[in-house]
Order: structure tokens, then C-alpha cells, then sequence
């Protein structure tokens, strides 16, 4: 059954849709293949540079902190500005700060480039499915979120190959100039293709909420990453923590009394939006916290070489590429919910199944446990957030994509150090007095079950998940028939 045509969906032309598609589909597919591109390059940095792991690692902590930090806020900026011109804005500060990180002097300069060029990648992961929600027609939402999921898949597939073949060749300072022919060419893409949809009548930016949101989730993923790196139990940890909790019943007050707050209440009188946008925060806790321990056990445990390590790691993202499409096309012939419902279905058994992982797995039987992960989540991706953008009023398509990709990338932060941190206490639980080091360092059946004990934890939260769209579906199936 195709969703109903919503009178904006009347008045749009959609005949440039593929036009608009591509462009979106460059900067997902950039931003993508940044954020897994420079993993592969820490080591090298750390000797180039002549630096520490724990310095360097904030080329990437500070990367993601910006950015999630910043897309709820950008989101409604595009609202206020049009997306266009927020969207192409991201473009140009992205290719201009990353010829910037390639001529970094300094571990500290590329840091602080990397932060600059992460504003940019926030402009265009904030507003990527904002754009094609007004491209497309209601009927293609779908199949164009499933487009977009495999855009994803192939950017993470080949960020950390490409990684590998720059580092092989040329040197790091290439990670970054190699993408700046993309961000030009995405520019004049965007330039050229992008319908420039113009919000109507005067708007003032709600700054104060803004910054309370801001920082808000700055200090909780500082308190979240400090806490993975030093303990939880640390006097700056509660600090950071409680200026979170401070910071964000301070920006609920002002959005309730401000005439044009940031994020308008009223989004969340939508059980649709409610129900979706928690479910996917939740699974992408459960991916993003089970993903980070597979290196570990790969290489740790089973004793593969990093070649073959990133390869079986491509397995998740690949099967998110091949499902995604079909399921984005399915949720446009039946509905988003049965789909969604599918999908965490797939991912819990999947969860399950990598929970049985030991020592003596094969690589096939690797292969077959971890597929269902990134089958339910490519399943369950493109209608989960189809649903969320056809929930969002017209005006408010901006802050909508930019929650929706904030809720994501929280997820997964939220993830790594909650998931990582009961992996690492298993692990210490189960070693006893027989671990002399870190989770790391602990006998190998330790670290096997507090891996099984973190699989299910994401197992635990797919359940979670796949109750809460059932009861929705339920819910939703009611008022249809009144």
C-alpha cells in the first residue's frame, strides 16, 4: 500500500530527482568514506608525526564529537536558510578544510582541521535525507533511503582499501588531498542539481538552545569517551555528566518558552517519529558497540593478519548494501513498519548467533553468524528512516534529518563505550585473579565470554527495539481501523 501524497508532495517537481540524488549520494559517500578512510592511517600518523596513540586518536574523537554535537543545530539553520545553501556551504568547508589536514605541520594543527572539516561533513550528513525526502515523491521515499544505505555501505567498504592503497603509495597527507576533486565536484553537483526550496516568512535562530543542545552532548560524549579511555569512576567523569543532565533540562526550559525554539515540542506529539527515531538510536547502540570488539577478536583471538581482518569486517556493510535497496523499495509497496519489524528481527538473531563466536570459529562460520547483522540493519535502515522524514512537517524537514543523523552517530558513541565498557568488565570478571593487564591482555576464554556477554546485551536492545515497533504496529493498525 503506497502512503498517502501529502499536498507539499503535490506541489514539488520531481522530474530532477535523479539529478538531486546524485548529489546527495556524493557528499554520503564522502563523508562516508572519510570517517573510515582514516582509521587504517593512525599508525602511520602516529610515526609521521611523531606523536602517541592517545594524541592522535583525537583525529578522530574530535572528527565525530563536532559532528554530532552540531547536526541538530544545522538542521534547523537549513530550515531557516534552505537546504541548498547550508548542504553546499558543507561542501566547500569539508574540500577546503581537508586540503588543510593535508598540509598540517603538526599532530595538534590536524586536529584542529579535522574539527574544521567536520563542520562541513555535518552540514552534509544533516541534511542528506532532508533533500531527497523533497525530491522524491512519498511513494520512492523509500527506495531513495535504501539508495543512500548503500551508498553508506560501499564508502565503508572502501575507505579503509583505499586507506591501505594511499598509505602503500603515497603519502598520509594523500588521505586528505584525495578528496578534493570529490568536494569540488560535489559542489558544482550541488550547484547545478539541487532544488533551492526557500522557507517562507522571517525565522530567528533559537541560539541559546542551540548551544544548550550543543554542549550538552558534547559533555556526554566526553564523559562517555574519558570513561572508555580512564574509568567511569573518575571525579572529571561525574563532572562532565552532570553538566550533560544540567545542560539538557536547561535546553528542554528554553524550547518550551521561546516562540521559535530550535526543535519544536510538538514534533514529539508524533508517535511515529517517537517510536523510530528510538528504535534506531537503540540499534545503532547495539551495532556501533558490537562492531568495535570484532577487531579484537579477529585479530586477537582467531590471530588473522590485518588484511584479512578488514575484509571480514567489510562483511556487516556489505550485506547493509545488498538489502538496503530492496528493503527501501519493499517499505514503499507495504508499509515501513512491517519492514522495520523484519529487520531488528534479522538483527537480533544475528546478535544471537555472534554471541556462540569462540576461538575455534572458521572463517565461514564467522561469515554466516556476523551476516545477519548487517542484513537487519540494512533491512531495517531505509524504511525506519523513510517513516521518520514522512513524519516531519514540511518546514521542519531540516531539523528532522539533522535528529535522525544525530541519533545515529550518538548511538554508535553511546555504543563503543557502553557495550566496550561491559566487554572489558566480563572480560576482568570471568579472568578473575588470573589477568595481569587489561581485557586485552586477559586469557582467552575470559575475553570469549565477555564478548558472548556484550553480543547479547545488543541482542537484549534489538529486543527492545523490535517490542517497541510491534507495539507500534499494533497501535497503528487500531487507529487505522476507527
Amino acid at each position: 500500500m503506497k502512503p498517502e501524497i501529502t499536498p507539499r508532495a503535490e506541489t514539488v517537481d520531481y522530474s530532477r530527482k535523479w539529478h538531486a540524488m546524485t548529489a546527495v549520494g556524493i557528499g554520503v559517500f564522502l563523508a562516508t568514506v572519510d570517517g573510515s578512510i582514516i582509521n587504517v592511517s593512525l599508525p602511520t600518523l602516529v610515526r609521521e608525526l611523531s606523536t602517541e596513540f592517545a594524541i592522535v586518536q583525537w583525529v578522530v574523537l574530535g572528527y565525530l564529537l563536532m559532528i554530532t554535537s552540531t547536526m541538530a543545530g544545522i538542521g534547523r539553520l537549513a530550515d531557516m536558510a534552505g537546504k541548498k545553501t547550508i548542504y553546499m556551504a558543507g561542501f566547500i568547508i569539508f574540500t577546503f578544510g581537508s586540503a588543510l589536514c593535508g598540509l598540517s605541520p603538526s599532530v595538534n594543527w590536524l586536529i584542529g582541521f579535522r574539527i574544521l572539516q567536520a563542520v562541513g561533513a555535518a552540514m552534509i550528513m544533516a541534511l542528506g535525507a532532508a533533500i531527497v525526502t523533497e525530491a522524491f515523491p512519498p511513494f520512492e521515499r523509500g527506495k531513495a533511503m535504501g539508495l543512500i544505505g548503500a551508498i553508506v555501505s560501499i564508502g565503508i567498504v572502501l575507505g579503509p582499501a583505499l586507506g591501505g592503497l594511499i598509505l602503500g603509495m603515497f603519502s598520509w597527507r594523500w588521505i586528505f588531498y584525495v578528496n578534493l576533486p570529490i568536494g569540488i565536484i560535489g559542489t558544482i553537483m550541488v550547484h547545478r542539481n539541487l532544488p533551492n526550496f526557500k522557507p517562507k516568512g522571517h525565522q530567528q535562530f533559537d541560539l541559546w538552545g542551540a548551544l544548550a543542545l550543543c554542549f550538552s552532548i558534547l559533555f556526554l560524549l566526553l564523559g562517555l569517551t574519558l570513561g572508555q579511555q580512564q574509568g567511569f569512576f573518575q571525579p572529571l567523569i561525574y563532572l562532565l555528566l552532570v553538566l550533560c543532565l544540567i545542560l539538557l533540562m536547561v535546553f528542554l526550559f528554553i524550547e518550551n518558552k521561546v516562540a521559535q525554539p530550535m526543535i519544536d515540542p510538538k514534533l514529539f506529539n508524533n508517535p511515529i517519529f517517537n517510536v523510530n527515531l528510538t528504535t534506531g538510536f537503540i540499534s545503532f547502540v547495539g551495532l556501533g558497540g558490537t562492531m568495535i570488539l570484532l577487531p579484537f577478536y579477529l585479530e586477537n583471538i582467531l590471530g588473522f593478519p590485518s588484511m584479512k581482518v578488514g575484509l571480514l569486517m567489510g562483511i556487516v556493510p556489505l550485506m547493509l548494501g545488498v538489502t538496503a535497496p530492496f528493503a527501501g523499495v519493499m517499505s514503499d509497496r507495504v508499509g515501513s513498519r512491517k519492514i522495520t519489524m523484519i529487520g531488528l528481527l534479522v538483527m537480533l538473531f544475528g546478535f544471537l548467533a555472534a554471541s556462540t563466536l569462540d576461538q575455534n570459529t572458521t572463517i565461514l562460520g564467522y561469515a554466516c553468524r556476523i551476516f545477519s547483522v548487517g542484513a537487519g540493519i540494512g533491512i531495517f535502515m531505509p524504511p525506519n528512516n523513510s517513516a521518520i522524514m514522512g513524519a516531519a512537517p514540511g518546514p521542519q524537514l531540516g531539523i528532522v534529518s539533522g535528529l535522525m543523523a544525530q541519533s545515529r552517530t550518538l548511538g554508535q558513541t553511546v555504543g563503543v563505550a557502553v557495550i566496550g565498557a561491559i566487554w572489558a568488565g566480563r572480560t576482568l570478571f570471568y579472568a578473575g585473579t588470573a589477568s595481569t593487564g587489561g581485557a586485552t591482555l586477559a586469557p582467552v576464554n575470559s575475553q570469549i565470554a565477555g564478548l558472548h556477554d556484550a553480543f547479547r546485551t545488543a541482542a537484549i536492545l534489538a529486543f527492545i527495539a523490535l517490542l517497541l515497533s510491534i507495539r507500534a504496529y499494533f497501535q497503528e493498525k487500531s487507529s487505522s481501523m476507527k
